[in-house]
Formats: structure tokens, sequence, C-alpha cells
């Protein structure tokens, strides 16, 4: 657990987090913590009992926000993709007027990559804190839509180009995903639409304006994601197809040589008949001449075909 003074985007340590407990003449808290130090941070801010067993709850939480007496409790997620799975971590915030509480199980990205935003806009309050990492974390989402869309082209791609039986998997896998993700999309939407629309006694007024244009980004994803949906029934709606037409053309190989071959086993029947008198037997290089005949006659059959575009 790190405790940190931050004045003017200016991050001091603080040994003692007790500190904390006395709001400072300017700046605010930041208590950055671990699920095993609310133990020691429930009672010392009173942390109401249900946002702590939230945290501590193994089980997936959706986002949400809870008002109490003295703070509010905010769950958001914040999103990691490797190219091949989705990850969402929860990130608990606890919000009082001069301290912010962060809780998390995993590292989180966005909290490392807060503190150049803190300092550029010299961040003097805690739910100035919460704002910038609320962007960041919608941010986050904005980029991981348009790496699955590539994703999604490319995979497109290598159908139309070769398919193969992995796609499949691939496009179930992946619209999973999507369909899951999707579950925790709404629900973080609405609770950044409380922080801009609701009257809250602990974010500025003015402040909420610039919650209002994260939601409108966070509308966005929610709709980018139901685009994405839709390209992934559009992409297993081409891997079949791709595959129906492979089966076509091996079908159409197989018929087509099939055809060929019709005449030629007709031939070979006919002179190999236990006759005596059949045309050509007599002549001198007469099985010779068949041969010939025979190999014409697929030559041709074959350029027919290949000129008609039959293979």
């Amino acid at each position: 657990m790190k405790t940190r003074w931050v004045q003017n985007g200016i991050f001091t340590l603080v040994d003692d987090v007790s500190v904390a407990l006395t709001p400072p003449e300017k700046g605010f808290y930041w208590i950055d913590a671990g699920i095993e130090d609310l133990e020691l941070l429930q009672p010392m801010f009173h942390l109401h009992d249900l946002a702590v067993e939230d945290c501590l709850s193994e089980e997936e939480q959706r986002p949400k926000i809870e008002f109490y007496d003295s703070h509010y409790f905010i769950v958001i997620n914040s999103i990691r993709f490797d190219d091949e799975e989705i990850f969402l971590r929860a990130l608990n915030l606890f919000l009082s007027k001069h301290v912010i509480i962060t809780v998390t199980r995993q590292k989180i990205n966005e909290l490392r990559a807060l503190k150049p935003f803190l300092w550029e806009e010299e961040v003097n309050t805690a739910d100035r804190f919460l704002y910038h990492l609320v962007d960041l974390v919608v941010d986050n989402y904005v980029a991981v839509g348009d790496r699955i869309e590539a994703k999604i082209e490319k995979l497109e791609e290598d159908i139309l180009v070769a398919t193969k039986k992995t796609h499949l998997n691939e496009i179930i896998g992946l619209r999973s995903e999507i369909l899951w993700l999707k579950k925790v999309l709404v629900p973080q939407r609405d609770v950044i639409g409380t922080l801009g629309k609701k009257d809250l006694r602990l974010i500025d007024h003015q402040l909420q304006k610039y919650f209002g244009d994260i939601y409108e980004n966070a509308v966005k994803i929610v709709d980018t994601f139901d685009t994405l949906r839709d390209l992934m029934g559009n992409l297993r709606e081409a891997y079949q197809s791709s595959l129906a037409n492979r089966a076509n053309d091996i079908m159409r190989v197989f018929t087509a040589l099939t055809t060929i071959f019709m005449p030629l086993t007709f031939i070979t029947g006919v002179f190999g008949m236990n006759f005596d008198n059949i045309l050509g037997l007599q002549i001198p290089h007469g099985d010779e001449y068949v041969l010939a005949l025979m190999g014409l006659l697929g030559i041709a059959m074959y350029v027919l075909f290949r000129k008609k575009e039959w293979l």
C-alpha cells in the first residue's frame, strides 16, 4: 500500500497512512491499496461493510456506484487485450472529499499511466483524479475496440484466401468474448452517466460536464461493440460460405474427372470384349492408335472444360 499526498499534480509519498485522516491545506491524498489492506483501511476511514465485501468477493463485480454518508464506492473495469483473449480487471474506488482510495487485485495499467496527466493538468482534488482515471479507462476500451476490429478484418482475409478449421474456433472464441464484454459495457456506461448527470456533493458541478463527455464516448463504445458482434456473425457466415464453395470446387473437379474417363472407359470396355471381329483389332499397331485416340479425347475434353471454366 502506498499513500501519496497530491498537490498540483505533484506526488509526495507519506509513510503513515493515518496522516490522510486529516484534510490537507491543499491537495488531497491518494491511497493505492491491495485487497489485503482493507482490514486496516476499513475502520480507519469508516468504509461501508457492503463495499468492502464487494472488494473481497472472488466473484466478478459488475460496474456500479454506491452512495454512503462519508464516501462513494465505485467499481469500474479496466480492459486489456493481448490478441488472443480479453481481460477485465476490477478497479474499486472509494471517493471522499480529500481522499481517494484505489483497491485492486492486479496491477492496473491506467493507474501507472495516470501520473503524467495529473502533473500536466496540475490536479489538486480527488474528483479530478477520478475524472482523469475514468477517462483513461474509457480510452483503453476505444483502443481495444480498434484492435478487435483489425483482428476481425485480418481473420476475414485469411478465411477468403484459405479457410482452415482453426478459423471457426477463433470466430467462436472472439464472438463469445465480445458478448461477455457487452454485459459489462452497459452498466459501466450507466455508472459514468451517473457521474455526469446526477447532482453529487463530492464531485464539482463544473467537472460533471466533463464526465458527460466521457459518457458520450462510453455510449459510442457500446455501439462499437454492437457492430463488432454483428461483424462476427457476418464472419461466421463467410466461413460457412467459404467451406461450401470449397466443397463445390472439389465436387466440380471430381465430376469433371469422372466425365473425362467415361468415354475412355467405354473404349477400353469395347476392345476388352471377347469377340474375334472387332473393328481395329487386325490393324497393325492398332493398340497404339487406340491409346493415342484415348489420350487426344481426354485432352480435348480437359481443354473444353477449362474454356467453359468448369475446371
